[in-house]
């Protein structure tokens, strides 16, 4: 028998981890790192206590798989050892191409390459690390695995990555709206077909899961406040970048400075061991740095991050005007004394979507008493499929508060 080594968390209580592979995995820096990336980036600027990190949300999420496959054995469905540690490895291995504050900087530092495809790269350096061990885990991340209920616990409309954020990133806000009952959900789960479906009897755990992720959009990974913070920092990177790029020399951690000096990457061992350098403490000891830097532009966006002056931010249904938005350049060019150039970085205006069910994505699908499946959108009686696939698009406009 495996020796079983166990980790306290906060929310779901002893987390049960077994040796061997998995665990050396866990062990390795490349995955240490996540205990230097916050979990919602930005948002404790917002509210102090989500400071909660990748290291623990891929580890919680670990758990709900586990506790799926006990739940879809027992149920008879059948799954061998290797294909759970297959499925147990991909869902480990899910965030790790996360970079500093997660998805605030998502796309910015390593320009056109989103963290799922990051991810891909880690899980591959392991598969080679470990002679093919990873092919299985590969292909149910990538979905190309024959049985595709488990992709679907790694990534789905219902996964175990959804419900364990949500449900955490609760816990550490105190934002009460989304708290989801992830015990009652895994137990109604199920395969038919090889499909991944929810009992009828679990529907309403399913819409209240629902209702608090689009609840918890808004209050948390769309708040206002976290959007400006958000939009600031990115600009600093862009203004970092843009020095870099014309031969300026910044102070920076080396993996930071390898990424400001470059605009194309490809997934190379040395980029990966490069990002695999980068966390949330190299971004703020360099703004701490920066905010004495002799660039107006960039030693002003570094002083706002730091003293919390973030940028007023306006929401509102339709577009903001292409006038309305050069005035406020003008204006800040003045107040500051910038180049019209120089002001587009305190001047941001962009859109915001919000949407809990995606069917095109990929539809939750219901098991009804008579063995039959349906679409959760047909069955369901508190939504229609107008409303419940719906994206709110709401459209905002960044700019410093002295201009308020």
């Amino acid at each position: 028998m495996r020796n079983r080594k166990i980790l306290n968390d906060p929310v779901y209580g002893f987390i049960n981890i077994p040796d061997g592979r998995l665990y050396e995995i866990i062990h390795h820096s490349y995955f240490q790192r996540l205990r230097r990336i916050r979990q919602l980036g930005m948002s404790y600027l917002v509210y102090p206590g989500a400071t909660h990190t990748r290291f623990l949300h891929t580890l919680g999420s670990f758990h709900l798989t586990n506790t799926a496959l006990s739940v879809l054995r027992d149920k008879g469905v059948n799954i061998t050892d290797e294909e759970s540690e297959a499925v147990l490895t991909a869902i480990l291995l899910h965030d790790i191409g996360h970079g500093p504050f997660s998805h605030a900087l998502e796309d910015l530092i390593v320009p056109n390459l989103r963290h799922e495809e990051l991810s891909l790269a880690y899980m591959r350096f392991f598969n080679r690390k470990y002679n093919g061990g990873l092919d299985k885990a590969i292909e149910i991340f990538t979905g190309s695995y024959k049985h595709k209920f488990l992709h679907a616990l790694v990534s789905s409309q219902l996964d175990a990555d959804r419900l364990d954020y949500l449900k955490r990133d609760s816990f550490f806000t105190g934002v009460s709206e989304g708290v989801i009952s992830t015990d009652r959900i895994i137990k109604m789960l199920n395969v038919i077909d090889d499909e991944l479906v929810v009992d009828i009897k679990g529907i309403y755990s399913v819409e209240k899961f629902l209702v608090a992720r689009r609840l918890m959009y808004w209050q948390v990974y769309l708040h206002k406040t976290v959007v400006s913070s958000e939009m600031l920092l990115r600009n600093i990177i862009k203004r970092a970048r843009e020095l870099t790029m014309k031969g300026k020399k910044l102070w920076g951690p080396p993996a930071f400075s390898y990424f400001l000096a470059k605009q194309h990457f490809d997934l190379s061992e040395e980029m990966l061991e490069n990002f695999a350098m980068l966390d949330d403490d190299d971004m703020t000891v360099s703004l701490k740095i920066w905010q004495h830097d002799d660039d107006p532009v960039l030693s002003r966006l570094c002083s706002m991050y730091m003293q919390r002056n973030l940028f007023k931010i306006r929401l509102q249904s339709k577009p903001f005007s292409d006038a309305e938005v050069d005035m406020l350049k003008e204006q800040v060019s003045k107040i500051f004394q910038l180049a019209p150039e120089e002001a587009s970085y305190f001047v941001v205006s962009d859109i915001l979507t919000n949407n809990a069910y995606k069917p095109d994505s990929g539809i939750i699908k219901v098991l009804n008493k008579d063995g039959s499946t349906s679409d959760l959108a047909d069955v369901s009686d508190m939504f229609d499929h107008e409303i419940l696939s719906q994206t709110v698009k709401k459209y905002f406009l960044c700019f410093p508060r002295e201009l308020a």
